[in-house]
């Protein structure tokens, strides 16, 4: 609540960068709903692949993953879960249904925190609830040694902050002190400053985000994956995060480096949105089309696997169909056999 509370009183200068990431939105927004009432089939396909993106990448980014060819099942079908990576992956998309059926209707409340917390937490005894003990942040480098990134709120101070975050999110949607967009970042950092619950903090302020998203009118996290952007930014996600909590408690910490990532992601899911869907050019298959867009992400060699992880519903075969015709066409090429082989783009 700390960085709330600054924003309630108005910050004395916005950064330029920020006022320009606030511009770009702005003007996204205003599209929205051009693009919206484009290709319904088409729209379709980019939902459910991005709650298949948000599950996977949001637990992923936590360290829990599951078999790339159980992804749809465990997602879209009703299976008998096998191991608790699947129960929370399971869990996060019944979050996320919630989320995506009731939008603005879904108030933020420690209500819902709790609930969102609760479903992408699957079976865990301690789902919904807020920590019993402190917990901080460590972190542990791969010679053994570890140091505490960040001490955060202690358990017995939790409930009140958390009570004083949703306060300040509402009172500052209505007396608009700052930017919503800004609000929405702001409580984001605060609420991992917070830290309120023993694990799972991180996938249930992704859920908060898109959910904020609704409640001021930036739906690209409906068609686009937040998730999958922070993941594929996840050392930026770090970094500045620990640059924006320095001296939270004291709030005296900079936020801006916190704020204009997360509004960085905002323009980039709008950017490929708009891309997807704005730029109707010849008609492919959407599956196809997510995998082509991914193969334009990707950076020089790639795998069949790292496909696989960025398209996890999209079949193996598939993805193979589609690399044969695209180095039939010329546009990539191979090296290797079997599963040393690795794929490169050819220069346009």
């Amino acid at each position: 609540m700390m960085t709330l509370r600054q924003f309630s009183s108005a910050p004395k200068s916005i950064p330029t960068a920020t006022s320009w990431y606030l511009a770009d939105l702005g003007e996204a927004k205003g599209k929205q709903e051009l693009f919206t009432r484009q290709s319904p089939q088409k729209l379709k396909s980019l939902r459910e692949h991005a709650i298949i993106e948000s599950a996977v990448s949001s637990n992923r980014i936590e360290g829990v993953e599951i078999d790339a060819k159980r992804v749809r099942t465990v997602i879209f079908g009703k299976p008998a879960l096998r191991d608790r990576s699947e129960e929370e992956v399971a869990g996060y998309r019944d979050a996320l249904k919630l989320i995506h059926e009731l939008g603005p209707r879904l108030a933020v409340s420690e209500e819902t925190v709790l609930r969102l917390h609760q479903l992408s937490r699957g079976e865990v005894w301690d789902a919904g609830q807020y920590k019993a003990k402190d917990v901080d942040i460590i972190e542990t480098y791969t010679d053994g040694r570890s140091r505490v990134r960040f001490q955060t709120v202690p358990a017995k101070r939790t409930p009140a902050a958390m009570a004083e975050l949703v306060s300040l999110w509402n009172s500052t949607l209505v007396e608009r002190p700052v930017h919503p967009l800004l609000a929405l970042a702001a409580f984001n950092l605060d609420f991992l400053c917070i830290h309120p619950f023993r694990d799972g903090n991180g996938r249930a302020s992704r859920l908060l985000l898109l959910l904020q998203c609704y409640h001021l009118g930036f739906d690209a996290g409906r068609y686009i994956s937040l998730e999958r952007l922070i993941e594929q930014n996840k050392e930026r996600y770090y970094e500045t995060l620990e640059l924006s909590s320095r001296g939270w408690h004291e709030g005296k910490h900079d936020p801006w480096p916190y704020v204009n990532y997360l509004l960085y992601v905002l323009k980039i899911a709008y950017t490929e949105f708009e891309r997807r869907v704005g730029q109707i050019a010849e008609p492919k298959g959407a599956k196809t089309e997510l995998v082509l867009s991914a193969i334009d992400r990707l950076s020089d060699p790639f795998s069949v696997a790292d496909l696989q992880r960025e398209c996890p519903g999209v079949g193996l075969d598939m993805i193979r169909k589609i690399l044969k015709r695209q180095r039939a066409a010329g546009r990539v090429e191979c090296t290797g056999l079997g599963r040393g082989a690795v794929w490169r783009k050819t220069p346009k």
